[in-house]
């Protein structure tokens, strides 16, 4: 493998594959197009055939789960006896998009339901009993929980002494020692045949309700009544998938794509209203339009103490109604990213005080807001590519979030440490955790020997992975449509990048405070490019560099114009 270095980074360029040549004739791509399906593990034909052109035909049988049919039949039955059911999720996008897909459509089932969304900030993650016992005050039979649950052995066992049924349906990862209280679906529980795990917690409901509409049709109950068309609830689960950041592969992939053809005739208000505030045009919304304009404007509210007003918004049936909370939603968003940089430039200088010779970064401040610690953490993994920890302080208690880097196991390394905690859960690269104040000494040298087992000093140095190195002259639009055809990107499928070398810069600005925009030449073909957040390494004008780039079509006043999205650069 063939790797050049900048100054921070390391770039590892991959090399060209033999396997190129038939699978252009076999998959009937282009050259292209079968380097960047191989550098992504993808060199079956007809695996690469399915991935190029997702659809629902694709889906995989609900049915294959285990404990969905026990979960369905429960539901069934609560449905049936004329129960309440409460559909219980979690405050984040995911969590909200699978509340309200599930509860919308037990509603337009003629099902009694109500939902429950904790608050982020005064009751935590999870199910907890202050919560169970007011659901159950309000007549429910039936609890459902989405995204959240699987940790939650105590809250089930009182929700069943209360009389009520539960059904967890939950993506994470499962505790040690888990024994089941309830049906669950969840595709990491033991003995689970399900092919696919990555699903989030919205495919999670969107599954649960293919499965649930499967069983009430062949016991006749759409007869009588209107059956629900699932289609219109692909939009909610491809933003909840994109929102989660789970691997843009196999049945996500298959969901966010065909979700995102639905976007231009979502029957949802709260959508619509959402992406009009984001500046998204709902006939030409990506995959990237969901990830990082509309689910962080979703997520804003919970992040600053209103975790009921994302849920109000996407289950509002009103298009007025919902163009106030949208606004109100944008307004939280501002809040929120002013606080995240706030609380950035002080985690950074007390990094500066004690990062030294240290694989793991473990912060805590009674003066941080708990909210937006996890997108602090993952600004601190990017900047400084180590695992980091944060925690807000209150009264003793240190409630945080964190987020790790490959080759790190977070999730992992805090169950060998679980005698730290009072809760924690999560996955390999992401967690929440609470513990007392006293014990954060010990979870910062205990993170930092977990590191010293498992990190190297190369795995602490980034690293980026090239797909190609590609020359000014061939970036065409054509180019372009060619590589978006491997679109949705994200986690497992990333957006491809590029390497050009000796690359001229004709002129160099900073627009938006930070941001760094460039006039650049190679071999008598020039090119604009935009640089986000390198506005720190203006000037250049003048400068001759090797540059990574992903090329795409820059659309302005009805214009459209060939534009790298600069990824790095190196004098």
């Amino acid at each position: 493998m063939k790797s050049t270095s900048s100054k921070r980074k390391s770039w590892k360029l991959k090399p060209e594959s033999p396997l190129v040549p038939q699978i252009v004739r076999e998959a009937h791509v282009t050259p292209l197009q079968a380097q960047l399906l191989v550098n992504r593990g993808l060199t079956d034909i007809h695996a690469i055939k399915a991935f190029l052109s997702p659809r629902l035909s694709q889906m995989i049988d609900p049915m294959g789960m285990k404990g969905m049919d026990e979960a369905i039949k429960t539901i069934v039955l609560a449905m049936e006896e004329r129960r309440k059911i409460t559909v219980y999720g979690d405050y984040d996008a995911d969590g909200l998009t699978a509340t309200a897909l599930l509860a919308t459509f037990l509603s337009h089932l003629g099902t009694s339901v109500a939902t429950y969304v904790p608050d982020r900030l005064n009751e935590g993650y999870g199910l907890n009993e202050t919560a169970v016992k007011q659901i159950h005050e309000t007549g429910t039979g039936l609890i459902i929980t989405v995204d959240c649950g699987i940790s939650n052995d105590r809250e089930v066992n009182l929700a069943k002494n209360l009389g009520m049924d539960v059904v967890i349906t939950d993506h994470h990862l499962m505790p040690n020692g888990f024994q089941a209280q309830c049906p669950v679906v969840n595709p990491h529980q033991p003995g689970c045949s399900f092919p696919f795990k990555d699903l989030s917690g919205v495919g999670l409901s969107f599954f649960l309700a293919v499965g649930l509409r499967a069983a009430l049709r062949k016991k006749g109950w759409f007869k009588t009544r209107v059956e629900p068309d699932l289609r219109d609830y692909l939009d909610l689960a491809a933003l909840g998938t994109m929102a989660d950041r789970v691997p843009l592969l196999g049945q996500n992939r298959m969901l966010v794509s065909v979700g995102v053809a639905r976007m231009a005739h979502s029957i949802w208000p709260g959508i619509r209203a959402i992406m009009n505030v984001a500046g998204v045009g709902a006939s030409d919304v990506s995959s990237d339009d969901l990830a990082y304009r509309v689910a962080p404007r979703l997520n804003a509210p919970g992040r600053m103490g209103d975790s009921l007003l994302g849920l109000q918004v996407l289950m509002s049936e009103n298009q007025s109604e919902a163009h106030v909370l949208a606004n109100k939603i944008d307004a939280a968003n501002v809040r929120r990213q002013a606080l995240e940089q706030e609380i950035l430039e002080q985690a950074m200088a007390m990094i500066d005080d004690q990062m030294e010779g240290r694989r793991t970064i473990v912060l805590g401040s009674e003066n941080w807001h708990r909210g937006v610690l996890g997108i602090v953490a993952s600004r601190l993994v990017d900047r400084y590519h180590r695992p980091v920890m944060m925690a807000a302080i209150k009264d003793g208690l240190a409630v945080g979030s964190g987020r790790s880097i490959d080759g790190f196991d977070l999730y992992g390394a805090m169950k060998k440490m679980s005698d730290c905690f009072d809760k924690f859960g999560g996955h390999y690269h992401a967690a929440g955790f609470t513990l007392p104040e006293n014990r954060l000494e010990k979870l910062r040298e205990g993170l930092e020997t977990e590191a010293e087992i498992h990190l190297n000093p190369k795995d602490l140095i980034p690293s980026i992975s090239v797909d190609s190195e590609l020359l000014f002259r061939n970036i065409t639009p054509h180019v372009i449509h060619q590589i978006n055809a491997l679109a949705p990107f994200g986690e497992g499928n990333p957006e491809p990048v590029f390497m050009a070398r000796s690359v001229k810069v004709f002129d160099s600005r900073v627009v938006g405070e930070r941001h760094l925009k460039l006039r650049l030449g190679q071999e008598g073909q020039a090119l604009d490019a935009i640089g986000f957040r390198l506005g720190s390494h203006h000037p250049l004008k003048g400068v001759s560099m090797d540059l990574l780039f992903t090329p795409e079509i820059n659309r302005w006043q009805g214009t459209e114009s060939v534009q790298l999205k600069i990824v790095d650069l190196a004098r």
